[in-house]
């Protein structure tokens, strides 16, 4: 199949959509922690956290992983070998990328009727122009698709993976604070953004939240609020303490979840999580959430942080998804980034007929 489709129609008007994160992945794509700007101090601690990651995910769907040269690939091989990482489940990609966030600056994979994949390229602006050293990493799509080799859609839209999450079904949920941040589509309006939302993504239906959580350098991305579950259920952070600064923004966001519906006007199943308290870093709040999680195959990563909500919250997804286990990563290392699983984290939808889906 050609690369060029994208000059020709839109992914929708040839049958493509993002598939919800629960529906079988072939794949999830990672890169490898390196930079202490990125992680002060604790960069091989980040890196246990990774192999811990890579070990439980590897059993049921494949890694894609990112070294920067092959220095990195033989100190990545021998820690992996060393927990007992199966290799033939391991990919290795080298590019002399910046950083970690793969949700951010990877591509979109979305798949056709007959399960074709092919990928979204978005702008990468490094969050609103904040880092300009990160810039290169823009560049990870076309270095993915050399050996993918994938139809590839370029819409005219700064976006990262992290700001949106999708149900499957048509109806997709993200926040103004990001999406509507002059630091990245300034010239496009609500209704240009979605115009590119439904084209590429077959979205029907959008639900809009306001402002996301402190610390949260990428201005409000939706991984760090709420997440579908299941077609029709979202779990939602919140806060009870009023004395708390992430409480007036997320009851307002919870209170928006409570009316929504979804792509065909039924009401929401809308969960509570727990937050798990004001983590500090480096003199300032860090975006610690346990909605950052990954849905894959078999099994939910969910990020802890050695608090007391942690196994509540452990516990409330693990009802929600009864045919996978829910597994806690301990992310207090990681989260010194400003981000945790589902951030650095992206998923590739399987394009195999058999789908993994989770039903409510």
């Amino acid at each position: 199949m050609s690369n060029n489709l994208s000059l020709q129609k839109t992914p929708v008007e040839l049958g493509y959509r993002m598939p919800a994160e629960w529906e079988r992945h072939d794949a999830i794509w990672l890169s490898w922690p390196h930079d202490p700007l990125t992680f002060p101090d604790c960069v091989e601690r980040v890196e246990k956290t990774y192999v811990k990651i890579i070990k439980e995910i590897h059993e049921s769907e494949k890694v894609n992983l990112f070294v920067k040269n092959q220095a990195m690939k033989e100190k990545v091989v021998d820690m992996l070998q060393t927990a007992g990482v199966d290799f033939a489940k391991l990919r290795f990609f080298l590019f002399d990328y910046a950083d970690v966030w793969f949700r951010d600056y990877g591509p979109t994979f979305i798949i056709n009727n007959h399960q074709e994949l092919a990928m979204v390229n978005w702008i990468f602006n490094a969050w609103g122009d904040k880092y300009d050293e990160l810039l290169k990493d823009k560049y990870i799509p076309q270095v993915i698709n050399k050996t993918l080799q994938l139809p590839c859609f370029k819409p005219p839209l700064v976006m990262e993976g992290g700001s949106f999450d999708v149900n499957g079904k048509g109806t997709l949920l993200t926040t103004e604070q990001c999406l509507l941040n002059t630091n990245r589509n300034p010239n496009l309006t609500r209704s240009d953004i979605e115009k590119y939302l439904k084209e590429h993504l077959g979205i029907t239906h959008f639900i809009w939240l306001k402002n996301g959580i402190c610390g949260d350098d990428t201005d409000g991305h939706i991984d760090d609020l709420a997440r579908f579950v299941n077609p029709t259920t979202i779990v939602c952070a919140y806060e009870d303490n009023p004395e708390d600064q992430n409480y007036e923004a997320l009851k307002g966001n919870y209170e928006i979840l409570k009316t929504s519906t979804d792509q065909n006007g039924n009401q929401l199943n809308i969960i509570k999580l727990p937050m798990p308290g004001n983590i500090i870093g480096d003199e300032c709040m860090l975006p610690a959430s346990y909605t950052n999680f990954y849905i894959g195959n078999t099994k939910v990563l969910m990020p802890t942080f050695n608090h007391k909500n942690d196994s509540t919250a452990l516990s409330i997804l693990q009802e929600l998804f009864p045919d996978r286990k829910v597994i806690g990563i301990d992310c207090t290392d990681l989260v010194n980034g400003y981000g945790t699983i589902h951030c650095i984290s992206q998923q590739q939808p399987s394009t195999q007929e058999k789908t993994n889906n989770h039903k409510q």
